[in-house]
């Protein structure tokens, strides 16, 4: 079954939307200042207890560091959404699931990625996989027929995949259907 998370949330009025649209995930970017939707902990906190309780909310974070992990659970946040590095050791002291993001570049599926999702897939403390564009939150697309390329592997995992990047009404059902 299709599951929708709607990422980007820095107000509470963008709760009260998200709560109207009843996504079965709700994601907000904390710790990256670089990001236009970045919010502190303290902020995600004031959305997290207006979203409806049945949204998992998300933490999106970019190579963590513990500290950062502790008060994304002190927050609150069901599942913490990791672009970039995750050590091992901090993947390891998590309590909260996380969702591993790869990038996947226009040029196609180097080695690099492959190594990585076969590492990310044999984890048991990695709840999911997302695959965004090369370049994480630009609001573009990659060619979703890559994710092919990446085999039997996936098909195989006991992991929730989830597709990111440049998504809209005029090209979701495409993605999905891809």
């Amino acid at each position: 079954m299709t599951e929708i998370k709607i990422c980007g949330l820095v107000s509470e009025a963008d709760a009260s939307v998200v709560n109207e649209c009843a996504p079965e995930y709700a994601g907000m970017v904390l710790f990256y200042e670089k990001s236009r939707r970045n919010v502190s902990a303290s902020q995600a906190e004031k959305i997290i207890a207006l979203l409806d309780k049945k949204i998992k909310k998300t933490a999106v974070v970019v190579s963590p560091d513990i500290k950062q992990i502790e008060k994304i659970e002190a927050a609150g946040f069901d599942y913490i959404q990791v672009h970039g590095n995750l050590d091992d050791k901090i993947l390891e002291r998590t309590k909260v699931p996380v969702i591993k993001a790869l990038n996947i570049p226009e040029e196609g599926i180097s080695e690099g990625i492959l190594k990585e999702l076969d590492k990310t897939l044999r984890n048991d403390k990695i709840y999911g996989v997302l695959f965004d564009a090369g370049t994480p939150g630009s609001g573009k697309t990659f060619r979703w027929q890559l994710i092919k390329e990446l085999g039997e592997n996936i098909r195989k995992a006991e992991k929730k995949f989830f597709l990111a990047g440049g998504l809209n009404s005029l090209n979701v059902a495409d993605a999905v259907s891809e």
